[in-house]
C-alpha cells in the first residue's frame, strides 16, 4: 500500500479536524493529474462555468477517504483525489468546504452550500428522495474492529454480534444497520445489539483502541487501513453486504450531474481512476460504471 506524502500513520489514523468553518476554501493534496477534455466542459452548465469553480463538501475523517495531512491545513485521500480528477477533466477548479460534520452534508447540498459532497456517502433509496447521487464506488464490504486482546473470533455475518456492543457514526447507514440486524436478533430469540453512535469514525476507533465499547463498525477500506497502522486492533468482522456505491452527492435535479457522470466514466475508461485507488491500496472497490441516480438501484 502507498502510503501518502507526509504521514504520520498513528496521528492520521485517528485525524479529525474542525477548525475549519463549512464555508472557507481547504487546500488540497492530490496523487494524480490529468488532461482536460474540451468536450465534456460543454456540459457544465454556464453559471458554474462562469464563478470558475465548483464547491465540493467533505466531512475529513480517516484515511483512505479523506483526512487531514501532517500540516493539519490540507486535505488528501480517494475522495480528493477522484473529485480534483473529475475537475481536471472537466477543466474547472473544484473549491473543498470542511462541512464540519456528516450531519450537515445533507442540509448544504440542499441549501446550495455545496455543489457537489463526497464522504463515503451510500446511495440509498431513503436519500434518493431527498439529494441525487453519481456512483463511483463498491462498498459491498464492511468492517468491524475490535482489540487484539480481546480475541474476538473472526465472523462474517451481524448476527454474531447479537447480544453485544458495536459502534457506529453518526447519521451514517452502519446505524441503521446494526439497529436492523438488533430487530432481528430480538424476532430470532436472541439479546439485541447494543449499538452506540459516536460523532464520527476517529472517535469510535479510539473508543475500540481505550475499551470504551469492544467493537466498531464502519467502511472496510477505512477500518482494514487503520488496523495496519494502530496496533492494538484488529479487523474483527468482515460484512458483505449489497449496498448502492458509495457516490458523488448533489442537490435534486442538480445541472452538473451530467457533467460530473461523464468526467467519472472518462477517468474510468482511461485507467486514472485506477490509478487513484490503486494508490489507496483500495483497488478491490473499483466500480465499472459511474451510475446516475435510479440506475445506480437496478
Amino acid at each position: 500500500m502507498k502510503l501518502a506524502k507526509g504521514m504520520t500513520l498513528f496521528a492520521l489514523a485517528l485525524s479529525a479536524h474542525t477548525a475549519f468553518a463549512a464555508d472557507q476554501s481547504v487546500p488540497t493534496d492530490s496523487s494524480i493529474h490529468v488532461q482536460a477534455d474540451p468536450a465534456l466542459k460543454s456540459l457544465l452548465p454556464a453559471d458554474v462555468v462562469k464563478r470558475g469553480y465548483i464547491v465540493a463538501g467533505t466531512n475529513p475523517n480517516t484515511p483512505p477517504t479523506t483526512f487531514y495531512k501532517e500540516d493539519n491545513k490540507t486535505l488528501a485521500g480517494r475522495e480528493i483525489d477522484i473529485m480534483n480528477a473529475v475537475g481536471e477533466r472537466l477543466g474547472i477548479q473544484v473549491q473543498w468546504r470542511d462541512t464540519g460534520g456528516f450531519d450537515n452534508i445533507i442540509p448544504g447540498l440542499k441549501t446550495g452550500r455545496y455543489d457537489v459532497a463526497l464522504s463515503n456517502i451510500n446511495a440509498t433509496p431513503a436519500r434518493a428522495k431527498i439529494i441525487d447521487f453519481v456512483g463511483y464506488y463498491d462498498a459491498s464490504r464492511l468492517g468491524i474492529i475490535s482489540r487484539k486482546d480481546a480475541n474476538v473470533a473472526p465472523f462474517k455475518d451481524l448476527s454474531d454480534v447479537c447480544g453485544k456492543e458495536v459502534g457506529a457514526g453518526s447519521g451514517t447507514t452502519q446505524v441503521t444497520r446494526l439497529e436492523d440486524a438488533s430487530k432481528a436478533c430480538e424476532a430470532a430469540g436472541k439479546k439485541p445489539i447494543k449499538v452506540s453512535v459516536f460523532p464520527d469514525r476517529p472517535a469510535g476507533v479510539q473508543a475500540v483502541v481505550s475499551g470504551r465499547v469492544p467493537m466498531f463498525l464502519g467502511p472496510y477500506e477505512g477500518l482494514l487501513w487503520q488496523v495496519k497502522v494502530i496496533k492494538p486492533l484488529t479487523m474483527s468482522g468482515e460484512i458483505t453486504v449489497h449496498d448502492a456505491p458509495v457516490s458523488v452527492a448533489f442537490q435534486k435535479d442538480s445541472p452538473l450531474e451530467p457533467a460530473i457522470q461523464a468526467a467519472l466514466n472518462s477517468l474510468i475508461k482511461d485507467g486514472s481512476y485506477n490509478k487513484i485507488l490503486d494508490t489507496w491500496g483500495i483497488g478491490f472497490g473499483a466500480v465499472k460504471q459511474a451510475k446516475r441516480n435510479q440506475e445506480i438501484f437496478q
